[in-house]
C-alpha cells in the first residue's frame, strides 16, 4: 500500500517549488495541482443522494462507500506511478480532514503558508504582466478590480486565495491545524535545508540530501487551463524573493490586511511581530 501525503498550500505559497524538491527524492511521486479529491467529491456526491443508496442499510452502505474512497485513492496512485510515497498537491485536502480521516486513517498534510500581503502582492504582479489577457473579473463600466485596493478585495473574497485562507483559519479554529506541518515560504527559501529535515521527521521518513542549486521542474502543468493568475514555473535554485509587498501594495494596505488577519498572523508568524 502506497502512502499518501496531501501538500494542501496557500496561493503562491511555495507549493510547486516544494513538490519539485519533494521530487528529487526517487521515492517519490509528486503530482501537479491534482484533481484527485473531486473524484471523491463526485463520489460522495452520489452516494449522498441516489435513491439506490438511500434505501438501503444506511450503516452498511456508508462502510462500502468509505472503502470506495480509500481503495479508489490507492488505486488511482497504483495506476499511475509504482513509486511507494505520493505526495498529492491539492490546496482542499485538509478541508476535508473529518471525512478523509474515516478511510484513510492519521492523514499527513503538508501546508506551505506565506505572509498574506506578499501572496496578494504576487497576484497583483501577475495581473500587471498579463495585461494583454482579458481577466473574467474585470467588467467594463464596475469598479471591481479598477484599483489595487478593489482587486486586494476580490482576491480576499473569493477563490482561490480567500477561499483557501478562509479554509486554514477555520482549520486554526476547529484544531486541525495541529494534524498538519506548516512550512513559511520565507523559511523554505531562506534555510532549505533544515526545513526539508523537519519535513522528514513529520513524515516519518528517512532523509534525503537535495540540491537547492539545481531543482528540475518534474512537475508539469498547462497553466492556460488554470485561472488567470496560474503560474506554476519554479526557479531552479531556490533563493528568497525580493519582499516587495509594501511597494506594490502600498502601506495602508498592507496594515489592513495584517489587522483584519491577526489569528493567521498571530499563529504562524507570532515570531516575525
Amino acid at each position: 500500500m502506497k502512502k499518501i501525503v496531501f501538500n494542501s498550500s496557500l496561493p503562491r505559497s511555495g507549493s510547486t517549488l516544494l513538490q519539485n524538491l519533494l521530487a528529487q527524492n526517487p521515492r517519490m511521486y509528486c503530482t501537479p495541482t491534482s484533481g484527485v479529491i473531486d473524484l471523491l467529491i463526485a463520489g460522495r456526491k452520489f452516494y449522498t443522494d441516489l435513491a439506490e443508496f438511500k434505501a438501503q442499510d444506511a450503516d452498511l452502505v456508508q462502510q462500502g462507500f468509505l472503502g470506495f474512497c480509500a481503495a479508489g485513492m490507492q488505486g488511482y496512485f497504483d495506476g499511475v506511478t509504482d513509486k511507494p510515497i505520493c505526495i498529492d498537491k491539492c490546496r482542499s485536502w485538509f478541508h476535508y480532514h473529518h471525512w478523509i480521516t474515516r478511510f484513510y486513517p492519521n492523514p499527513k498534510y503538508l501546508v506551505c503558508v506565506r505572509d498574506l500581503r506578499a501572496i496578494l502582492s504576487s497576484m497583483e504582479k501577475l495581473w500587471r504582466k498579463n495585461r494583454d489577457r482579458s481577466d473574467p473579473d474585470e467588467v467594463t463600466g464596475t469598479l471591481n478590480m479598477i484599483t489595487i485596493n478593489n482587486r486586494v478585495n476580490r482576491w480576499l473574497n473569493g477563490p482561490p486565495v480567500g477561499v483557501a485562507i478562509a479554509r486554514l483559519i477555520e482549520a486554526i479554529q476547529t484544531g486541525v491545524v495541529k494534524h498538519m506541518h506548516i512550512i513559511r515560504f520565507e523559511d523554505l527559501t531562506e534555510t532549505p535545508e533544515p526545513v526539508m529535515r523537519r519535513i522528514y521527521e513529520y513524515l516519518e521518513e528517512p532523509y534525503f540530501e537535495h540540491n537547492f542549486n539545481a531543482v528540475e521542474q518534474s512537475t508539469q502543468e498547462n497553466d492556460q487551463l488554470h485561472t488567470f493568475y496560474g503560474d506554476h514555473r519554479i526557479r531552479s535554485k531556490v533563493e528568497p524573493p525580493v519582499p516587495d509587498f509594501m511597494e506594490i501594495l502600498g502601506r495602508d494596505i498592507c496594515a489592513s490586511v495584517k489587522n483584519n488577519y491577526g489569528l493567521f498572523y498571530s499563529t504562524f508568524y507570532a515570531d516575525k511581530r
